[in-house]
């Protein structure tokens, strides 16, 4: 596929023109008919009919919509070479394959092959933000493979590294991480960072010193939390008797946690991840927006992994809407009541794919809306030729339930173009192929083709999985099997 170029030059200020604007600001405002303006990395103005200055490129938004750039807050990027390949993987598969038998393989490039299919897949949807949670980092030679891979591709990331085949507090401890964290993660805008490992419950709490090099480091911890048959409550008492809840704490899935473990939560001000595809697929357990909406704790959304699924907001955003639907239908149901008026709404979930992104990764004074003083990070979903894209009546219902990655006309990062007229820009496509499709030979390879084939449905070995997966602890949880 040939390269678009870039259809602006540097620098050049440019204006959509005569959108539906979704601003996500503090009142959902829709503004219709209206005109946004960038200049450098900046919104500068919106509003109908704006004044220019002079040499000011335009883009026709006419019957499109401009909404901020969406925010992916918990993506395992390193894994998607292997696009599709566990559809039918329940989560016990996932962490066999990955965590028992076979993450080991993954050499520095495998880790940088699906890195950039990633982010490059991320863009193409619109997603301008991805917390790439990056627990495949054996050495620190991944670690710069997974950064050069991010770099090469114009997103915004944020890296949140990880190992799962070593403990946490050794790790974080080794001199060449701290030598990675010295050389790599520099304050840059379009780069942040994160720690990313798990709390298994062990009364030991052997994650403690992870948590204190976070401290001492200044940066957030994400973790997986609330996931069934690996992280409980156990885990979330740990950190909140020892002082590691913060605020900036994103934990994901929180889908079997107690009311305890919720306002455990909410008074320390953290955050939750919600990744309805992989919860509904994989067993972490029922998509939890339900029970954050009742404790007031702020959400943000992800797709977890495209081992299994899609890779885009949009799907992140439908199929949540349709969980937390559907759980309260049946709860009515159940009671013998009928469900007359829905209590989340469309705006709201638009409103966690943006701004709930944002506040998750500590950007929510320059990220996830359309107003003037922020950066632009945008996107225009306006497809001509689909008959889908009107009429357009309820713009907020239109991008959660009507909308696609095919829809994204323009996508634009840090007042950047990188898509423009379905295509992206300055990206070559066959570079990105060639690169997976090495990637794929070389695991089916150092695998082997039996084990390959019956990786898609692997057995169970008799192991603690079923307690959880991780390898620097015997601790087993009384959640799925007695001790």
């Amino acid at each position: 596929m040939p390269i678009q170029s870039a259809p602006f030059a540097p620098g050049r200020p440019f204006v959509f023109r005569d959108a539906t604007v979704l601003t996500v600001d503090r009142a959902h405002r829709v503004l219709p008919r209206t005109d946004v303006l960038v200049t450098g990395d900046r919104i500068t103005a919106v509003g109908p009919r704006l004044d220019v200055p002079e040499g000011t490129a335009e883009i026709d938004a006419a019957g499109g919509i401009v909404m901020p750039g969406m925010i992916d807050t918990h993506r395992h990027m390193w894994q998607t070479a292997m696009r599709g390949y566990g559809a039918d993987w329940t989560l016990t598969q996932y962490f066999v394959w990955y965590y028992l038998e076979h993450g080991k393989v993954f050499r520095p490039e495998d880790i940088h092959a699906g890195n950039l299919l990633s982010a490059v897949e991320a863009l193409d949807a619109g997603v301008t933000t991805v917390v790439d949670w990056s627990h495949g980092l054996r050495t620190v030679d991944h670690a710069d493979a997974a950064v050069d891979a991010l770099r090469s591709v114009p997103g915004r990331f944020v890296l949140a590294y990880g190992n799962i085949h070593q403990a946490p507090a050794e790790w974080t401890a080794a001199p060449e991480f701290r030598d990675f964290v010295r050389r790599r993660i520099t304050g840059d805008d379009m780069l942040g960072f994160q720690l990313a490992f798990d709390v298994t419950g062990d009364p030991a709490f052997p994650e403690r010193p992870a948590f204190e090099t976070a401290r001492e480091l200044g940066v957030p911890v994400t973790t997986h939390a609330g996931v069934w048959g690996a992280t409980d409550d156990s885990g979330i008492r740990l950190m909140h008797e020892h002082g590691f809840m913060t605020p900036e704490t994103v934990y994901v899935h929180a889908s079997t946690l107690s009311a305890d473990s919720y306002h455990r939560i909410a008074a320390t001000g953290g955050s939750v991840s919600v990744s309805t595809e992989s919860e509904q697929s994989a067993g972490q357990g029922y998509p939890t927006t339900w029970a954050l909406r009742a404790h007031g704790i702020p959400v943000s959304l992800s797709m977890d992994t495209s081992v299994w699924w899609s890779g885009d907001l949009f799907s992140a955003m439908r199929t949540t809407l349709g969980a937390d639907r559907a759980r309260e239908h049946l709860e009515a149901h159940a009671r013998g009541e009928t469900v007359t008026h829905a209590a989340l709404r469309a705006e709201q979930v638009v409103e966690w794919a943006t701004a709930g992104g944002a506040r998750a990764i500590g950007r929510s004074a320059d990220l996830g809306s359309v107003e003037p003083g922020g950066k632009a990070d945008l996107v225009l979903l306006r497809n001509d030729r689909s008959p889908v894209s009107f009429p357009l009546l309820n713009p907020h219902g239109h991008v959660v339930f009507q909308a696609q990655r095919g829809d994204v006309h323009t996508v634009v990062v840090n007042g950047r173009v990188v898509k423009y007229d379905h295509q992206l820009v300055g990206v070559d496509l066959a570079v990105v192929r060639r690169t997976a499709e090495r990637s794929v030979e070389y695991l089916r390879s150092a695998i082997g083709e039996d084990a390959w084939a019956a990786g898609m449905n692997p057995d169970v070995p008799e192991t603690k999985v079923l307690d959880n997966p991780y390898t620097y602890t015997d601790y087993r949880s009384s959640g799925t099997r007695p001790r």
